[in-house]
């Protein structure tokens, strides 16, 4: 493995863990049933969608570092 895909699985890692704390957080704001929670809620979901991106794209730049 090269020292540039290794970057690239760290950084998907954290852009992973980026995606299971919004999701969850998202979940927690949103069971609260307050008007503004389901605003920061959706925020958290829209996060959580970008994280993805990022994980997945920094998985596709890691393959094709190899």
């Amino acid at each position: 493995m090269s020292p540039l895909s290794i970057i690239f699985i760290v950084l998907a890692g954290l852009a992973f863990l980026g995606v299971i704390g919004s999701l969850f957080w998202g979940m927690v704001v949103m069971t609260r049933g307050k008007e503004q929670d389901h605003k920061t809620s959706n925020r958290m979901m829209q996060f959580r969608v970008i994280c993805q991106a990022l994980t997945l794209l920094f998985l596709f730049f890691a393959y094709a570092a190899q």
